[in-house]
């Protein structure tokens, strides 16, 4: 059957046989290696232990046999120890990290901590089994609710474009799109994560009553409940689950140049050498589409634009400016390429609407002459090695360092619901449809991972889904439109996707669809309004996994923003800057997802019991120690413009609402809000100003610096001045340490992109501060790589007013240390 190929890492084959109430055990249940069987209200239930702070509830109508193997999880169940008690109709199966209640009378499962409180309850009767034909075949829609406490709030659900946090009270119909990724996997601030797993269209729904998840096609209702102290610890279960995130390249956490599109070689390779040029870092330059040609040779995967007449030289010469290339590739092939002519009479590519509509490239698209790109199935192994097989012959042979891959929902237009009816390897489109990006990226990570362990798979992608955090794929949040509202709407979308187990995300800075700020000045770049937004949206993008800048309409480089000396061009520069300066911090992060399960981009409500913070839409913590306050409104231009399509617009004369404007200088300082969370001292990243949490601040800005507040007891390395991330090693490093409260860092190294650190090559060293003694411990260096640094110095500074402020420190350092792997107490 075609569906056992549903994880080829899951082994676990489930086969419910019809049985009667009275053929179970007098306790009304069955006992199982991993945990129990039972049947009430006619189903067949089986609640296992996936480890002793993971359950898996499976639930069917009474009698009916079925296989399921995950897409998104890959653990196999271990063997834990558990014990069951039945007191009258409840029967209580026990691990050492937790408690399950199954109430065989009312069908209600309860989850509990081991003293016996309350963490997540099914309602009563709340599995609802609905007769589906699906293409022919019989199954059904299925339905879960759960009663939450009325305080409790929920997080996560993927990424979407709500410009809210919290879940609690919000209808979301689960459908991958463009701007809105999901993966139902939630997690509560009670520490325990809920991972829905079905892949069909899917409704959440939360209301006072109850919450619920809807699918439209199940052959059996199929849930995880996982337990942590806190939200990270629900997803570090999810990431047990489903597959831990490995390390990234460290050139991935440098600067990222791109725009629709670089239209020649020529072109491409001289962005990278006018950053070279003008001192500007950068350590990536991205080719979007059409380098194959027209759209009836659509991701050829080759160089077929005769614009691009050397690619292996265009790719060396990036290389020797050190600097990196990711290329975009889709999830479709036009209808003269020679994966399309493959695949299409083996079945493999689906036939519904796409991207591009038109074979001619006029906009709009002349529907007279339809393009036939047909989306292939990923589902099908066979596929993915196909799909590979051209992207490592037409490009991964010539070096090309990561892949963009769009349309990784993929790209549904003209939708018709018989679509859903389209047979994939897997069964109907419906069945499948949410999993498509994960089975396509995961098709290419695996194949990559295969071919060669000298580079680390970096994949850009547009969507995603439960597990894909194990693929090596940053996922950006789609095309979305450059407009004030859709900054503000990046930041909670960023939040719940990382939330949902997937630490890695980026937004395109700018925002994509620009055309609006057009209209009375050329390109857009000289528009005070989309400079303003442009600022403001790079500034952001610096704190998040990957900084990369991006859109159409309007060129994003930063030599066409003015030149060096020019107010907008300083402060472009000044932010890639304080990028570079945090890597060794950045790169550290990373190492924490990848060991500790942690959390780049952190909502405040991981961190602080703050009730301030629950929904908090407009900070977030970038590591465990800097606090982030973009400026996501317009200060100095007005915020409302007309749109793309509108006759008139903000120009040089007058603003959106047609009065006169006055000349936009950017000099003249303005103000925004901050709020401090309780439970810890703030310091002023620009200033060093320390202050309470607790509190809500008028914090004074320019159009050059965005709010940042570090934590007391934070201690922070910043590297070298660099134009790329590997041009200097970290032989002198400045180490603040924010005083005020006991802290420890530990300062990540490897050999920058390879698997050896996989193998046990890489380095760390722990700094931990006595706040009360004020003496910094300097750890002995744990473990060695090619490479590593034998003897290098800190340079160690306490941070207070006055000293070390802001991004370049221009104060004495209070100690300088050699340091050559041995322990060093450094007493202040």
């Amino acid at each position: 059957m075609k569906n056992a190929f549903l994880n080829r890492n899951c082994q676990y084959l489930l086969l419910l046989v019809a049985f009667s109430v009275s053929s179970l055990t007098a306790q009304n249940y069955q006992k199982t290696t991993l945990g129990i069987k039972t049947n009430f209200q006619s189903m067949d239930v089986e609640v296992q232990l996936f480890s002793p702070s993971i359950v898996r509830v499976l639930k069917s109508p009474e009698g009916v046999a079925f296989k399921k193997e995950s897409l998104s999880v890959n653990k196999k169940p271990q063997q834990t120890k558990f014990t069951i008690q039945q007191q009258g109709d409840v029967i209580s199966l026990k691990s050492e990290k937790l408690k399950v209640a199954i109430d065989v009378k009312s069908g209600k499962i309860s989850f509990n901590t081991l003293a016996g409180a309350s963490l997540l309850n099914e309602t009563a009767s709340g599995a609802t089994f609905t007769d589906f034909n699906d293409a022919g075949s019989k199954t059904y829609s299925i339905n879960q609710l759960f009663t939450l406490d009325k305080e409790e709030s929920i997080y996560g659900l993927g990424q979407q474009q709500r410009g809210k946090l919290s879940l609690r009270n919000t209808k979301i119909n689960m459908v991958q799109g463009n701007v809105d990724d999901y993966v139902p996997f939630l997690v509560s601030t009670k520490g325990y994560g809920l991972f829905w797993d079905n892949y069909s269209p899917t409704v959440f729904e939360d209301k006072p009553e109850s919450t619920s998840f809807k699918s439209e096609v199940g052959d059996c209702i199929d849930y995880y409940f996982m337990l942590g102290e806190n939200i990270d610890g629900a997803i570090a279960g999810m990431r047990e689950l489903s597959g831990q995130a490995p390390m990234f390249p460290l050139w991935t956490f440098g600067y990222w140049q791109s725009k629709e599109r670089y239209k020649s070689q020529n072109e491409l390779v001289g962005v990278v050498s006018k950053y070279r040029e003008l001192g500007v870092p950068l350590d990536g330059i991205i080719q979007d589409w059409q380098y194959w040609g027209n759209n009836y040779l659509w991701n050829a995967m080759e160089f077929l634009n005769t614009e691009f007449p050397q690619p292996k030289k265009m790719v060396d010469d990036i290389h020797n400016m050190n600097a990196h290339v990711i290329i975009s590739i889709w999830n479709s092939f036009g209808p003269q390429t020679k994966q399309f002519r493959e695949m299409q009479p083996k079945g493999m590519l689906l036939n519904f609407g796409t991207w591009p509509q038109s074979g001619l490239e006029t906009w709009p698209p002349n529907r007279d002459y339809p393009s036939s790109v047909q989306p292939y199935d990923p589902y099908n192994p066979e596929a993915r090695d196909i799909y590979w097989k051209y992207l490592n012959k037409g490009l991964f042979s010539l070096g090309i360092d990561g892949w963009w891959m769009d349309s990784s929902e993929p790209d549904h237009m003209d939708f018709k619901a018989s679509d859903f009816d389209i047979k994939t390897y897997l069964g109907s489109f419906r069945k499948v449809r949410n999993a498509f990006p994960l089975m396509t990226v995961g098709g290419v990570s695996e194949h990559q991972r295969a071919a060669s362990a000298d580079k680390r798979i970096f994949i850009l992608t547009r969507s995603a889904f439960a597990g894909q955090q194990r693929y090596g794929a940053n996922t950006w949040s789609g095309d979305v439109n450059s407009s004030w509202q859709s900054l503000r709407n990046q930041i909670p979308a960023g939040l719940n996707f990382s939330m949902s187990a997937i630490p890695y995300w980026n937004t395109d800075i700018g925002g994509f669809f620009a055309g609006a700020y057009k209209k009375g000045w050329g390109d857009g770049t000289q528009n005070p309004s989309f400079q303003e937004l442009y600022v403001r949206w790079l500034q952001f993008g610096a704190f998040t996994p990957m900084m990369r800048s991006h859109g159409t309409d309007i060129p994003r480089e930063i030599y066409n923003f003015g030149k060096k000396g020019e107010i907008i061009y300083d402060a472009i520069a000044k932010t890639i800057d304080l990028r570079y300066s945090l890597l060794p911090y950045i790169y550290s992060a990373a190492w924490d997802i990848t060991n500790s399960q942690s959390t780049m981009m952190r909502a405040l409500v991981m961190d602080f019991n703050d009730k301030k913070v629950v929904d908090m839409n407009n900070e977030y913590l970038f590591g465990k120690s800097i606090l982030v306050a973009p400026v996501v409104n317009a200060q100095y231009t007005p915020e409302t413009i007309v749109k793309s399509n509108e006759e008139t617009g903000w120009n040089k004369n007058n603003d959106a609402n047609g009065t006169k404007s006055q000349a936009v200088t950017f000099t003249q300082a303005k103000s925004t809000k901050v709020y401090l969370p309780e439970g810890t001292a703030w310091y002023d990243f620009w200033t060093n100003e320390k202050m309470n949490g607790g509190q809500e601040i008028e914090k004074a800005t320019t159009i050059d610096e965005i709010p940042l507040f570090i934590k007391a007891g934070s201690i922070i390395p910043f590297g070298p001045k660099v134009q790329f991330a590997t041009e200097k090693k970290w032989d002198t490093l400045e180490i603040r340490v924010y005083t005020g409260a006991n802290g420890d860092f530990t300062l990540y190294e490897d050999e920058n992109d390879n698997y050896n650190y996989e193998k046990g090559d890489y380095s760390t060293i722990k700094f931990q501060w006595n706040d009360k003694s004020q003496t910094l411990i300097i750890g002995k260096r744990n473990g060695s790589f090619k490479g590593m640094l034998e003897n290098r110095t800190f340079n160690v500074i306490l941070v207070e007013k006055g000293k070390g402020a802001g991004m370049t420190s221009t104060a004495i350092f209070d100690k300088t240390i050699s340091y050559n792997g041995k322990e060093k107490v450094v007493k202040f």
